[in-house]
């Protein structure tokens, strides 16, 4: 868990420092600091971070692109490039920082062109895959209740189940009036089309989980998912007309009185760390992804965050072991000491703390990495597309037509994808056991 934190807060911590290369202030001291060889500009033009951004975000992104392909075929702790992972954190930060001081080194055309074309294709992959594993969430919620109350007649499980639901769908009915009085007035087409399109979708999906047909091949399909996947992209709704630009007259909170900057300031840091939140998740279920096929992962512990991810058989392995090597040991086949080396061989990760991955890894390292990866090209593509290059203030994250969409988009692919898990068991029943 302690490595995951880690890595997150390095994601974070390059977010914010990538985010205050937009400001002019910034990018002087970084000239300065290099004795003006380091000169910030795009094309002759002062660009007020774009090239900075890419630079920063670039360099951290190689970190974990050569992290991915060390780590590649590390099954448990017991081969020696596991320590590159969970160790080593005083030299891998020295190669990171090594990492962003020779990006400065490297001509600024070759940003512009990562910026726009390679950053921006791995920015869309991170956003499909953080929506494929919401709706891997929603099910994975869904049938986690209901297996509780289908185990144990629980109550509680039944009452949290339909709580959460009613909860989740009133949650999406309040944003979507909230949006229709303050952010769809008349001559707002495009807040208006946005609004009305995740109201339709949201009652879609719901009327396709509790399809009769739907039920027949997929009796654990529901509302419960329907209530998760719709206010989700809800959200992600309201997030985006929120957060639009004001020159059609359409954003009320932009024009607002009161700490603008104060504003800008918190919604950039919670963005950022949902970022970093969400790569964490996204880069430890593997499971959602198919790794599983291929690789042996520990179950990932209460002590872990009760992720339940994925379970497998060494556990109950050591379990027998134990139990035989006791077994020998009341016999006098076996010295007593015997269970002393199996306990060390447990628990020990030689640094003297308990090493839980000497049977398995809890998720893929190289997988954990790529996906980090692609968060990297995310924030940077988020940080830059649209970028008000005559701002001279605090930068706002997201707050472009751009960053707007992308949201809008995002929330109609999640219900396709929602859709799709739902219709694919009637359209393809041999495929699913059916």
């Amino acid at each position: 868990m302690a490595t995951r934190i880690a890595y997150a807060f390095l994601l974070l911590l390059n977010s914010i420092i990538s985010w205050l290369m937009l400001t002019p202030w910034a990018l002087k001291k970084l000239e300065h600091l290099t004795l003006d060889y380091v000169n910030i500009s795009c094309q002759g033009k002062q660009c007020y971070g774009y090239v900075a951004v890419q630079r920063v975000n670039f360099a951290l992104g190689l970190f974990h692109f050569l992290l991915a392909i060390l780590l590649l075929g590390v099954k448990s702790s017991r081969d020696g490039r596991a320590s590159l992972q969970n160790g080593f954190w005083g030299p891998k930060v020295i190669v990171w920082l090594a990492l962003v001081v020779m990006t400065f080194f490297i001509p600024e055309t070759f940003f512009q062109v990562w910026g726009q074309y390679i950053a921006l294709v791995g920015a869309m992959l991170f956003v499909l895959l953080g929506l494929i594993l919401l709706v891997d969430l929603a099910h994975t919620w869904a049938e986690y209740c209901l297996e509780k109350i289908e185990n144990n007649d629980s109550r509680g499980w039944r009452v949290l189940l339909i709580g959460s639901t009613l909860g989740m769908f009133t949650a999406s009915f309040a944003m979507t009036i909230i949006m229709y009085i303050f952010f769809a007035k008349s001559g707002c087409a495009m807040n208006q089309a946005a609004i009305t399109t995740n109201l339709i979708a949201l009652l879609i999906i719901s009327t396709i989980s509790v399809h009769p047909t739907v039920q027949e091949y997929n009796p654990k399909a529901g509302l419960a998912q329907a209530a998760m996947v719709a206010v989700y992209c809800t959200y992600l709704t309201m997030s985006a007309v929120s957060m639009e630009p004001d020159d059609q007259q359409c954003n009320p909170l932009i024009r607002a009185r009161g700490t603008r900057t104060t504003s800008i300031i918190l919604g950039a840091i919670v963005t950022m760390l949902t970022i970093a939140y969400t790569t964490t998740r996204a880069a430890t279920q593997g499971i959602a992804l198919g790794s599983a096929s291929s690789h042996a992962y520990s179950k990932i512990g209460d002590e872990e965050g009760e992720h339940d991810l994925v379970d497998q058989q060494p556990s109950s392995r050591r379990e027998m072991r134990a139990e035989a090597l006791r077994a020998a040991v009341e016999a006098g086949s076996l010295p007593a000491n015997a269970l002393d080396d199996d306990s060390d061989d447990e628990s020990e990760d030689g640094r003297g703390g308990k090493d839980d991955e000497r049977g398995g890894t809890q998720y893929n390292y190289s997988l954990f990495h790529t996906i980090f990866l692609l968060a990297t090209m995310w924030v940077a593509t988020l940080l830059t597309q649209n970028i008000d290059f005559e701002s001279t203030g605090v930068a706002a994250v997201g707050r472009t037509y751009w960053a707007s969409w992308v949201k809008i988009v995002s929330a109609w692919v999640c219900y396709l994808i929602y859709s799709w898990s739902l219709l694919a068991p009637v359209l393809m029943p041999g495929r699913f056991g059916h």
